[in-house]
């Protein structure tokens, strides 16, 4: 079970680290990431770390530099550390975990939180 948390109303420039929180699985021996969905708009990836000892990041475009996604593996949780947030962030964020090498569309993740409302006002 992933339990994502962390959103919130924020105001453009202002910063939100979201939290996902792993129960029944160890996020090191999983690939996780985060997306989000705005409304009207189709789930977008923008954030993977890989599993195992590997640990590489990949970031979409348009977080590339605001966005940082990290591990705490004492924890079992993942974070997206989100800075310089701007009003086009606003959308229904998702953490989600697979064990397969690819990671950029939705439908390369298996297992999914429940998603945490992210709102930024201008």
């Amino acid at each position: 079970q992933l339990q994502a948390s962390g959103g919130g109303l924020v105001q453009a420039g202002g910063s939100l680290r979201l939290s996902c929180a792993a129960s029944g699985r160890t996020v090191t021996t999983y690939n996780m990431g985060w997306l989000r969905q705005a409304p009207g708009k189709e789930r977008e990836f923008l954030a993977a770390i890989m599993g195992w000892s590997a640990g590489s990041t990949y970031y979409a475009d348009s977080v590339k530099g605001r966005f940082t996604i990290s591990r705490d593996n004492a924890k079992n949780t993942v974070y997206l550390q989100m800075n310089s947030l701007r009003p086009e962030d606003t959308a229904v964020y998702y953490c989600a975990a697979n064990r397969r090498g690819s990671y950029q569309f939705a439908s390369d993740y298996d297992y999914w939180g429940q998603g945490t409302l992210v709102t930024v006002s201008s």
